[in-house]
């Protein structure tokens, strides 16, 4: 897989990776948003065949990050679980359990619906609507013209929209990627499942993408 790469914010280095994560480096803070941990359960009560191994690959694909930059703590920009309560959810409380020093916030997101207690027992921080940061403020959606700011923000991180590139070939070729979408004024973070579907993004000039392929990052903009 590629080293991650640097993208800089207000003199702050976050440090962009192909695994789908963003790792705030002043921070020791590893950024990640909608897991929909639990999606591929649902499938199954639903009669759907999908295999758990999906869900576990991004269990260890957390695990992996985690290791590699040493975190402190782990950023959740909403959409953690996927709806109700399944028992891939057990899973999750046994992977938390060998990372029971590390620090965990959640800013909810419309499918985070289990009970508070649920996510206490966990050991999860939870944060209603946001949660800013020394100016850097994370919402799971961007309704930054629709909410009243109060406070000073550098810069706003969300997730929900699961960004995605369309890259053309010739004739009618094309294919769609997973993305970080950086603009001017936020980021769009890609869904980390890979059980997710997509929404294209159309950068405009300053605005910079990070098409993600399996192993590799394509630096549009």
């Amino acid at each position: 897989m590629q080293n991650p790469v640097p993208h800089i914010i207000h003199n702050n280095i976050f440090w962009v990776s192909p695994a789908r994560t963003l790792y705030w480096e002043e921070q020791k803070t590893l950024i990640v948003a909608d897991l929909h941990l639990g999606k591929t359960g649902h499938f199954r009560k639903s009669g759907i065949g999908i295999p758990q191994s999906l869900y576990k690959a991004d269990l260890q694909r957390l695990m992996a990050q985690i290791y590699l930059y040493k975190v402190d703590r782990l950023l959740i920009v909403g959409d953690f679980t996927h709806s109700k309560f399944t028992k891939e959810l057990d899973l999750f409380i046994k992977w938390r359990n060998d990372f029971s020093l590390l620090h965990i916030d959640l800013v909810k997101g419309n499918h985070d619906i289990l009970t508070n207690s649920w996510y206490q027992e966990a050991n999860i921080n939870l944060h209603e609507w946001e949660l800013l940061i020394d100016g850097f403020l994370f919402r799971h959606e961007d309704k930054r013209l629709k909410h009243k700011e109060d406070k000073p923000v550098k810069y706003t991180f969300s997730g929900h929209l699961h960004p995605g590139f369309t890259i053309k070939g010739k004739g009618k070729q094309s294919l769609r990627f997973p993305c970080f979408y950086f603009a001017n004024e936020h980021c769009v973070l890609p869904a980390f499942s890979k059980f997710t579907g997509s929404f294209k993004v159309k950068p405009e000039k300053g605005e910079t993408v990070y098409a993600i392929t399996d192993t590799e990052l394509m630096k549009i903009g």
